[in-house]
């Protein structure tokens, strides 16, 4: 969508080296557009914010630069070496904002929003998802909570009511109340097992507007791949900080094994074949744990199976209630593919389920 040329012009908006070499795309996000920006000295990453997504583009950056200036802080204190190695790093623009700010994103000519990082030489991702990289992963997003604990600076949300299941619930109701394709009666199996599960599943609200659960700053979108890796396979730093947000640690634990935890993809028609994997969630806590125990409130660790299956439970619902609107949200690939989402995630909170006594047990360890 964007030339060379443009891409160059955007790049020199931000105090860099002028002399570029070379712009690629970089890495396959299905939310910003990536590049890698090569010049004589440094190399650098330049995205494409998705406004669509984040409208709130000033909230998004603010809340990633209180973040990584909190982790810098933090790293130098403990004495780390190659610190621009573990923790993000932004670039300001060159010119200050009509407010007298200098940012850390420019608006392009045609409204569009960008920012620019250093990029981390050396680093790799892994997709791959086994016992040994799950509790990699934990321990890194457990570390990357644990840092954030004392943070001052305030951090809002930038997706509201991202993982809050009574809205998300309330969402369900309204789409059925208006059936607007007519779909519902597809589905009323999976409303009713809903249903069924609805005012257990929202414990985690209920407790915190007693003042029992508190909400700490958290990733929001723990993937194996948002973990950059040395070449050796040693963690180096957690990466793509959009959704960093006030959140239950609930969001962070229950998400990653939403997915890594699933015995095929969200959206694979083979119900039968669907299963929780715990050597993942016990690789994965593990790894969680050992990092994250410092901090964590006995009812936060009681919970983590709670956790485990309230993910998939909720976006079971997000995407029944998509399918019932008529697949306004969700991207798919046929007229059924969110039902069959629905349906494979339902599953897999039922199969969750099954083993919350084994998790519960394996958590007392």
């Amino acid at each position: 969508m964007y030339s060379d040329k443009q891409l160059r012009q955007i790049a020199t908006q931000f105090a860099i080296s002028k002399d570029i070499i070379n712009i690629c795309p970089l890495g396959s996000g299905l939310i910003n557009d990536t590049f890698k920006v090569e010049t004589r000295d440094k190399n650098y990453v330049l995205q494409h914010i998705n406004k669509t997504i984040f409208p709130d583009v000033d909230l998004l950056q603010q809340n990633i630069e209180n973040v990584t200036e909190h982790i810098r802080n933090k790293l130098i204190e403990s004495g780390e070496k190659n610190i621009d190695n573990k923790v993000l790093n932004f670039i300001k623009a060159s010119k200050v904002s009509s407010d007298g700010r200098q940012l850390s994103y420019v608006k392009d000519e045609n409204g569009e929003f960008w920012r620019l990082s250093h990029y981390i030489e050396g680093s790799v991702t892994h997709n791959l998802v086994n016992p040994t990289y799950s509790r990699f992963a934990g321990e890194a997003f457990g570390q990357f909570e644990a840092m954030l604990v004392d943070l001052k600076k305030p951090i809002g949300e930038v997706i509201p009511n991202f993982h809050n299941l009574s809205f998300r619930l309330a969402q369900l109701d309204a789409a059925i109340e208006a059936d607007p394709v007519g779909r519902l009666k597809e589905v009323q199996d999976l409303v009713d097992l809903v249903n069924i599960y609805a005012e257990e599943m929202t414990v985690s609200e209920r407790l915190y507007q007693k003042g029992l659960l508190p909400k700490r700053i958290c990733h929001c979108d723990t993937k194996v791949n948002n973990v950059l890796f040395d070449k050796n396979g040693h963690v180096l730093c957690v990466i793509d900080l959009d959704t960093v947000m006030p959140s239950f640690i609930f969001s962070d634990f229950g998400d990653f094994l939403r997915t890594a935890a699933n015995t095929v993809a969200e959206d694979d028609p083979h119900f039968e074949k669907i299963d929780f994997r715990m050597d993942i969630f016990k690789a994965f806590t593990e790894g969680y744990l050992k990092s994250a125990r410092s901090f964590l409130l006995p009812i936060e660790i009681e919970n983590l199976p709670y956790a485990a299956r309230l993910f998939a439970f909720m976006q079971g619902v997000r995407f029944l209630a998509d399918y019932i609107n008529g697949d306004i949200y969700y991207k798919t690939s046929y007229p059924e593919h969110n039902k069959v989402r629905a349906r494979n995630q339902m599953t897999l909170f039922l199969k969750a389920s099954e083993k919350e006594k084994e998790m519960k047990q394996f958590i007392s360890f």
